[in-house]
C-alpha cells in the first residue's frame, strides 16, 4: 500500500533536512514503489558533487531505477518531492514512467509541473503522471526560505535550485 500524500512529502522533508548546513538547496525527494516500499531517496547535491544534474529528484530516480523494474521504468511508482520539479526533473520523471508525483511548495520561477510550465501534462508526450501539488506547502516553503535567508542575510521569497 502506497503512503498517503502527506506522509510521502513528510518523508521527502526529512531527506531535505539532511542537506541543512551544506551549500546545496535543501530539497528532498523519495520514490515509493507501487506497494509503498521506499525505493530511493536523495537531497540536492549539485554543490557537493559538482554536478548540474544532481537534483534530488534525478538522484532519487536513479537510485529507485537501480532496484526496481527493468532498470529504468518506474511504472506504478510515486515520486514525492518538497518543491515542484523543474523542467529537467519533470522530463526525467516522465521518461522514467513515474505514475504519480506529489510535491510540497509551488515554484513559480522554475516549476514545470503546473507553475511556469506543465511538462508532465503535455499531451504530445507518451506518458502523463498524476500530479498533486501543495502538500505541506508551508513547511516545505519555510525550509527553503530559511536557507535563502541565510544565503542573503535577509528573508524573502525563495529561489529554488
Amino acid at each position: 500500500m502506497r503512503p498517503d500524500d502527506t506522509s510521502a512529502v513528510r518523508a521527502a522533508l526529512l531527506v531535505a533536512l539532511q542537506a541543512r548546513g551544506t551549500a546545496d538547496v535543501p530539497i528532498g525527494a523519495v520514490v515509493f514503489g507501487p506497494d509503498g516500499t521506499e525505493l530511493g531517496s536523495a537531497h540536492n547535491a549539485r554543490e557537493q558533487l559538482g554536478d548540474p544534474t544532481a537534483h534530488a529528484e534525478v538522484l532519487a530516480l536513479r537510485e529507485a531505477a537501480s532496484s526496481f523494474g527493468d532498470g529504468w521504468r518506474l511504472a506504478g511508482c510515486t515520486l514525492a518531492v518538497t518543491v515542484e520539479p523543474c523542467t529537467m526533473c519533470a522530463g526525467a520523471l516522465v521518461l522514467a514512467r513515474v505514475s504519480r508525483v506529489v510535491f510540497g511548495a509551488w515554484e513559480p520561477k522554475t516549476g514545470a509541473v503546473g507553475s511556469l510550465w506543465d511538462v508532465v501534462r503535455d499531451r504530445r508526450l507518451n506518458h502523463r503522471p498524476e500530479v498533486r501539488g501543495g502538500v505541506l506547502a508551508d513547511e516545505c516553503s519555510a525550509l527553503l526560505e530559511e536557507f535563502f535567508a541565510g544565503q542573503r542575510g535577509s528573508a524573502g521569497p525563495f529561489e529554488a535550485r
